[in-house]
């Protein structure tokens, strides 16, 4: 019998109603709405070119990598502060010329907000003793950072983002 509801359509609906029938006289209870679904958050898959690209940009105007690379245990501190200088410097420089930046909030730090119900979540991150639901009210300790605009140079096709440094070989 199952492989006959299985291979024929005829008789599988009419087990089909039968079943549902069967099942309303049985049990007439209404069956409860289902509970709202919960969201769903979907990832975007990363690729890593333009983190190898901005890392490469770092590594070439402010020898980033061979800074922290570096086991500074052994140097002075008024040595490693200038080397820290001149990886600032060089830092700054690579995000002035592909990156622009504003606040994600225009308030002055120290200051007193509220944040309502509802609040972005992603662009705003709570610190300290944090119990309870929006609104919330704290002190602003940073304004946060947000990328407007980002103007990183083509690359070859065929270029190797993953080597961020090449080799140097002097003659």
């Amino acid at each position: 019998m199952a492989f006959g509801v299985l291979f024929n359509g005829a008789l599988a609906q009419r087990y089909l109603l039968a079943d549902q029938a069967l099942n309303q006289a049985v049990a007439p209870t209404p069956t409860p709405p289902p509970a709202p679904a919960s969201p769903v958050t979907l990832f975007k898959e990363s690729t890593p070119d333009a983190a190898l690209q901005l890392l490469g940009l770092l590594q070439r105007e402010a020898r980033l990598i061979d800074f922290v690379q570096e086991d500074l245990t052994g140097h002075a501190d008024a040595d490693v502060g200038a080397a820290a200088r001149l990886v600032h410097e060089g830092c700054r420089k690579v995000l002035a010329a592909h990156f622009t930046f504003s606040p994600v909030r225009t308030e002055e730090e120290g200051r007193r907000i509220t944040l309502p119900a509802g609040f972005d979540a992603s662009a705003v991150r709570l610190t300290g003793n944090v119990v309870g639901q929006a609104p919330f009210t704290g002190t602003l300790s940073h304004r946060g950072w947000r990328v407007t605009e980002v103007r990183l140079p083509q690359r070859a096709e065929h270029h190797d983002a993953s080597i961020v440094a090449q080799a140097e070989v002097e003659l």
